[in-house]
């Protein structure tokens, strides 16, 4: 297998270096049968749908790989990575037209009281937790992009593992709103989302990982394939940069159980390309969707940093801290 890693990457290198590849298969993939599709439902969006102004670039040079079914999961972890990388395409990406506020979280889907942020926290922490209140969620994480361990559930952020910008360049742009509602509150697969230390995921910020790494090494074979699993299951690409560091990435891992190849989830799509328009300003004290920290917290936002966060600015400072709803 290990050969076959090594073959599988010099090809990639080779198609992504303009030589005539038509595709690249990974050493005996065990025969399978498909995974059926997985549609994934949200609550409606009132947030203004986009629609980016043109196509991305480039779109004629997309590297053709062989997109064969899902591997049985009982199959060797290593054919797993390079069935993933093999199953994305390598598309330039489109930078243009992107507001958070197009993907619309933290919601509520099953109205028993917890966001998705409180249930990430729920899901996650590696004792038994307790709620109270409004769901206060009391519990001991694993910020696995650092290796700290907390039990201060405020110290944390959710992380989107694919962000939200990287998803809207990579596809998201031509999703429509229940869609983009639906990856950014991904619970029907486990790796979609994760609880880390809020500087971890300041320092990873958009970036994929041919800009950004986790600083936990243990983490990083498992990081690789929980980045492609996403970008799988939501049909997003990878860019060029992207997919020769996903190779090299891949021919490292070996061993170990990193997950399962998720479902596909269901795509739909969007209106005709617009670019985005302003997002609403404060006026230093008011949050155009919350009228006070207390609430923004509730929602699961919340530690804002100065000259870190724009949300900063709609904030007041009361204890000139350089940071708000703490």
């Amino acid at each position: 297998m290990v050969r076959g890693r090594v073959i599988w990457f010099a090809a990639l290198s080779l198609v992504l270096s303009g030589c005539s590849i038509v595709s690249i298969s990974p050493e005996a993939e065990p025969a399978v049968s498909p995974t059926p599709q997985v549609t994934v439902t949200a609550e409606p969006s009132d947030s203004p749908e986009p629609t980016p102004s043109s196509a991305p670039t480039e779109s004629s040079s997309v590297a053709t790989v062989s997109k064969t079914a899902v591997p049985a999961q009982e199959a060797e972890q290593g054919s797993r990575f390079e069935f993933l990388l093999a199953a994305l395409a390598i598309q330039s990406e489109y930078p243009s037209g992107y507001d958070r506020d197009y993907f619309r979280h933290w919601i509520d889907s099953d109205r028993d009281g917890c966001n998705t942020r409180r249930e990430v926290l729920i899901q996650e922490s590696r004792i038994d937790v307790s709620i109270s209140g409004n769901c206060d969620v009391s519990g001991q994480w694993l910020s696995l992009f650092d290796g700290v361990t907390t039990t201060d559930p405020s110290s944390l952020d959710v992380d989107h593992m694919v962000p939200l910008k990287e998803a809207w360049d990579s596809g998201a742009y031509g999703w429509d709103s229940a869609t983009r509602t639906a990856f950014a509150n991904d619970l029907g697969y486990a790796h979609s989302l994760v609880a880390v230390t809020a500087s971890s995921n300041r320092s990873k910020s958009d970036r994929d990982p041919a800009q950004w790494l986790p600083s936990n090494e243990a983490f990083l074979c498992s990081y690789t394939f929980r980045w492609m699993a996403v970008k799988y299951r939501w049909s997003l690409s990878i860019d060029r940069a992207e997919a020769l560091q996903l190779g090299r990435l891949v021919s490292s891992c070996s061993g170990g159980d990193h997950g399962e190849i998720p479902n596909r989830a269901s795509i739909g799509a969007g209106s005709p390309p617009k670019p985005a328009g302003p997002i609403q300003k404060g006026d230093g004290t008011l949050d155009p969707r919350f009228s006070t920290c207390k609430e923004a917290i509730a929602n699961g936002f919340g530690n804002y940093v100065k000259g870190v966060d724009p949300e900063y600015a709609w904030y007041r400072d009361g204890d000139k801290d350089g940071t708000v709803c703490e």
